[in-house]
């Protein structure tokens, strides 16, 4: 079995990656973004599952276990950089035996093609996800969303929640406001400022830790999803990623646009079209038993 990676792992991550290896099966790793946690992936695990991979849903280093706790200690959240979470990621995939499909959420999406970029994936799918470096379009939109915590430059080193009113801008503006409001219930937590200012600062920063290796070899076939009225991550920027990613010549890269969904689309009353629209995806370039394991 593969030795554990070092780091914050905690005892539930690591759980979820012996029960992979033990498997056999091939490996659904999802990575949240900004605001979620974990949990908030409980229901694409059992679609996933049920089509006969392993789902793994590992939290960013000191995640807590449940939204309750997350906001009984929002604290935990500071301090966290773009660098540093995706080296957290790819330490857990190391520790996997066979290469895993790896989809993820806003800043989930961009640390999913991080490690696309370094070879870890048999195939991603990045749903809404956040710019990296060279990614040059700033609608007003995403400037609006992103003041929660731009707007003042403390938030860096800081833990930073969402109003209400924030979350139904930046996530929840495409569903009616009750089920907003029950979603901001059921997972909002606060997050991290730091990734917001790292990403913001990206294309003025040559060192950089917001990039991606567009080109690498081993990249492996690429979806975006785009949720055609979200706020946070519209679709300006999503297709600004995707032209990038699409000068890889040794993978296809592929986009999708989700008609009516705003940046909630994972975890709002649409969630399953996403869900199936990325397992069809992958289940295209992999099968849950392939025995391809990492190097």
């Amino acid at each position: 079995m593969s030795p554990h990676p070092p780091g914050a792992s905690s005892a539930r991550d690591l759980a979820q990656i012996d029960r992979a290896n033990a498997s056999g099966r091939v490996p659904a790793v999802f990575i949240h973004g900004l605001w979620l946690l974990p949990t908030s992936w409980a229901r694409w695990a059992d679609v996933f599952e049920k089509a006969g991979y392993v789902a793994v849903t590992p939290g960013w280093p000191d995640d807590p276990e449940t939204v309750e706790a997350a906001r009984e200690h929002p604290e935990v959240f500071a301090g966290k950089s773009v660098g540093q979470v995706a080296d957290h990621f790819c330490g857990l995939i190391r520790g996997l035996e066979r290469k895993p499909v790896v989809i993820g959420h806003s800043f989930g999406g961009l640390i999913t093609q991080i490690i696309a970029g370094r070879e870890l994936s048999q195939a991603s799918v990045a749903i809404d996800p956040a710019p990296f470096r060279g990614v040059l379009p700033l609608p007003l939109s995403s400037l609006r969303a992103a003041s929660a915590v731009l707007g003042n430059p403390a938030n860096y080193h800081r833990a930073v929640p969402l109003t209400f009113e924030q979350f139904r801008y930046s996530f929840a503006n495409a569903v009616s406001e009750e089920e907003a409001r029950e979603l901001y219930a059921t997972y909002a937590v606060a997050a991290p400022g730091e990734p917001l200012f790292q990403a913001a600062a990206a294309n003025l920063n040559p060192w950089t830790e917001v990039k991606v290796d567009t080109e690498a070899a081993g990249r492996g076939p690429l979806l975006i999803v785009s949720g055609e009225k979200d706020n946070t991550v519209p679709w300006a920027i999503a297709n600004a990623s995707y032209k990038k990613q699409l000068r890889n010549e040794h993978a296809p890269t592929e986009i999708v646009e989700m008609p009516d969904r705003g940046h909630s689309l994972t975890i709002d009353h649409g969630w399953r079209d996403v869900a199936e629209t990325a397992l069809a995806f992958v289940r295209r370039f992999t099968a849950p038993g392939d025995r391809t394991v990492i190097i």
